[in-house]
């Protein structure tokens, strides 16, 4: 994929070069603009309070199993044989059902933080859009580890991104 990427590139400087054209290229650090936009700020803040109060149930439900375990344990000796493995069931059907909230709790998050993220992303990219087609860049890439292993600063798009992006969310309040 990386090799098709930089073919993609080579030719385009191939042809801009034969055609005489001025090749305008920059480079988008996408996972800075998700970071440091307001709205990936908003998005973390409604995520970490999901977050939290998803904890706080974990914490209570928790708490409550380990009272039930102590009480079985407390009253395990005086309990028949019949009485214990009856409780003991009841115990662990609820430790199944504790596992399995948390299970849901956990996919419920990383749910809503690919929502957030996609819908950001989209937003970002129409911005990098609009600042390609008014900049006349032949090409944005995004800065991703391993991909871009050196570019002059004075193409990174990344703050006029999030500068914008910042703009676009204060108008539509």
């Amino acid at each position: 994929m990386k090799r098709v990427g930089f073919l993609l590139v080579f030719c385009l400087l191939l042809s801009s070069v034969a055609y005489g054209a001025e090749l305008k290229i920059g480079y988008v650090d996408l996972q800075k603009a998700l970071n440091e936009s307001e709205g990936g700020k908003k998005a973390k803040a409604d995520l970490d309070e999901i977050i939290k109060a998803k904890q706080l149930l974990i914490d209570k439900k928790g708490k409550e199993l380990e009272r039930l375990k102590e009480e079985l344990d407390k009253q395990s000796a005086l309990l028949s044989d019949e009485a214990r493995k009856a409780r003991q069931d009841a115990l662990d059907k609820k430790m199944r059902d504790f596992q399995r909230f948390v299970q849901d709790a956990q996919a419920e998050v990383k749910k809503r933080e690919a929502e957030f993220t996609d819908e950001l992303l989209k937003d970002l990219r129409k911005i990098i859009e609009g600042i390609g087609k008014e900049g006349h860049y032949v090409l944005i890439l995004e800065r991703v580890e391993g991909f871009i292993l050196y570019a002059d600063k004075a193409i990174d798009l990344t703050d006029e991104v999030i500068k914008r992006y910042n703009e676009k969310m204060k108008d539509a309040k």
